[in-house]
């Protein structure tokens, strides 16, 4: 700070710190992109010089930039900025049109490329008729299109030409070329496979560098406009950090973006291992951090490739004792965790669930016993967690990954409760348990899966409510789970920050971190929960400098459209 004073100071408003120690205050001062000061108005606007601005917000709302712990930047960004949009509402038929009316804007031999699918619409499609449907609309294109788990493809007949896939091709280790009765093609792709099909549409693509790093400037506008200043990249490939070290050089990365490095093939096409760490580690900047592994410990559940410690629903046909198996064993587990000591990474561990949830837990409890305190590891996706395992997230410090977003308004979960018992899926998501034992929940959207945006504020009621944001869906996901509005917003500002190594820098609105704040257009700590999805982002801070202001026409918003301000996800103006 010179004699002129602070850059600017933030006044007239209620302000939310999300501190432990002072959760309230008037006012605060920024100086050189950091929070110099924090308090009351009478001792902040004293601070003042001749060159500082003075933000007042005339009785607003503020609060620290939102942190989302699990996010798929390149991937949300690239089906914003170049992708056929769809909404996992839509049937097949919905699709089919989609589709053709996509396809009339292309030359004959471009991919069409697109998302997402919902899963109870990926149920309905693993048929040769859906797959000629497919070929009739897309004209002869090679095409693609990933379902609301991402875990999972759709594609084309030219598609699987292009992939080299015929029926013959034997199915790989940790992944389906989905076959109907007849041990035909359906086009439908599970888990692995889907490398396949994303190796065959970068391999199209002209200029790929320039390509994503639009997509990822696109990504970091979106998260931007609803207010998010952090994030975790859950799956961070060779393209990423390449992209992400640009936008950073160039100055337009108003994001801080910690990265997770997949140690196995992954869903996306790119090195992996310890071929791709060297790239992470030389794409280090100010706001780019390389500081964890990513491991995929088991599928989804919607197409039971979840390891899980109860038997599936049994279907007609299927083994009744069937529940799933995790892709790794424990002694490769313990090895990956071991690595993450050795080389000071942190983990970022999939496991969605209760079997590999528990076979991670081990894991750590095993190493930590004989090694000590060591690096951060998080589990995501923490839908099913058996009750003896609950408090030992906070035993052994591993952080609980939560994606309220999979609950509602999404349809992923129609889909798993064809698929898993009754009485586990009442019991899901145990959100309270988890903070009360003393786990350091955090949230975050992992978009574009589930939903085609990463809008926080629906995840923030969801987590509050424990039910749909639109009212003409009626029920409730295991309200006995429901958390307060402060607690919900923890879990999208201090405790993802901490989770992510980034406590010293961002996630509450303290002395000396870096200045990441938000001004919302109601006080969410006063209104109605089931309201909260209404919430309107009007500027967003990063290092002190505004980086998203709302528009004053909706036509100019940058955000991707919020499924949540329309009822039953825009179904009408799809």
């Amino acid at each position: 700070m010179t004699s002129s004073g602070p850059d600017l100071i933030v006044t007239g408003g209620r302000v939310y710190t999300a501190t432990a120690e002072r959760p309230w205050a008037e006012a605060f001062a920024v100086s050189g992109g950091r929070i110099l000061a924090v308090g009351d108005a009478d001792d902040i606007l004293p601070l003042a010089g001749a060159g500082t601005e003075i933000l007042d917000v005339n009785g607003l709302l503020v609060m620290p930039g939102l942190t989302d712990v699990h996010i798929h930047l390149g991937l949300g960004g690239s089906q914003a900025a170049w992708e056929l949009p769809i909404l996992p509402t839509d049937e097949a038929e919905e699709i089919y049109e989609k589709v053709s009316d996509w396809a009339q804007r292309l030359g004959p031999d471009e991919w069409i490329v697109g998302g997402i699918v919902g899963s109870t619409t990926m149920d309905a499609i693993m048929t040769t008729d859906a797959l000629a449907r497919l070929d009739e609309a897309s004209g002869g294109r090679p095409l693609m299109l990933r379902d609301d788990s991402m875990h999972n493809r759709w594609v084309n007949s030219r598609a699987l030409e292009l992939m080299g896939v015929t029926g013959d091709t034997p199915d790989p280790s940790g992944g389906t070329f989905v076959r109907d009765a007849r041990g035909k093609l359906t086009g439908v792709l599970h888990e692995i496979t889907s490398a396949r099909a994303e190796a065959a549409v970068a391999a199209s693509l002209t200029d790929p560098r320039a390509r994503h790093r639009v997509s990822y400037k696109k990504a970091v506008e979106i998260i931007n406009s609803y207010g998010i200043t952090a994030v975790q990249d859950a799956a961070t490939m060779k393209h990423g950090w390449l992209a992400l070290s640009d936008l950073d050089a160039a100055g337009e990365l108003s994001s801080w973006v910690v990265g997770s490095m997949p140690n196995r093939p992954f869903l996306e096409e790119g090195e992996y291992g310890e071929e791709l760490y060297p790239s992470g580690l030389a794409a280090r900047t100010t706001h780019v951090r390389p500081d964890f592994i990513k491991f995929v410990l088991d599928g989804v559940p919607m197409t039971r490739t979840s390891a899980m410690l109860h038997p599936y629903v049994c279907h007609q046909g299927e083994d009744p004792q069937f529940h799933g198996d995790a892709y790794w064993t424990k002694e490769e587990l313990l090895a990956g965790i071991e690595y993450c000591y050795d080389h000071g990474f942190g983990g970022k561990l999939h496991a969605t669930g209760d079997a590999s949830v528990r076979m991670v837990l081990d894991a750590v409890e095993d190493v930590r016993r004989r090694r000590g305190p060591g690096p951060i590891f998080q589990i995501a996706h923490v839908e099913f967690i058996d009750d003896s395992d609950i408090p030992r997230f906070a035993e052994l410090e591993v952080v609980p990954d939560a994606s309220p977003y999979i609950w509602y308004p999404g349809v992923i979960q129609e889909s798993i409760q064809n698929q898993i018992p009754a009485e586990t899926v009442m019991s899901s998501w145990p959100t309270k348990s988890l903070l009360d034992s003393g786990a350091l929940l955090s949230a975050g959207s992992d978009w574009p899966c589930v939903l085609p945006t990463p809008d926080p504020w629906l995840a923030i009621e969801t987590l509050v409510t424990r039910a749909n944001v639109d009212p003409a869906v009626p029920g409730e996901l295991n309200p006995s789970q429901r958390l307060g509005v402060e607690e919900a917003v923890v879990a999208f500002t201090r405790n993802p920050a901490k989770a992510m190594g980034l406590a010293e820098e961002t996630g509450t609105i303290a002395p000396g971190l870096s200045a990441e704040f938000i001004v919302l257009d109601r006080d969410i700590f006063a209104i109605d929960p089931r309201s909260i999805h209404s919430t309107r982002v009007l500027a967003t801070y990063f290092e002190g400098v505004r980086v998203f202001e709302a528009a004053e026409s909706s036509e100019d918003d940058v955000r991707v459209p919020s499924p949540a301000a329309l009822a039953g996800l825009q179904k009408e103006t799809a």
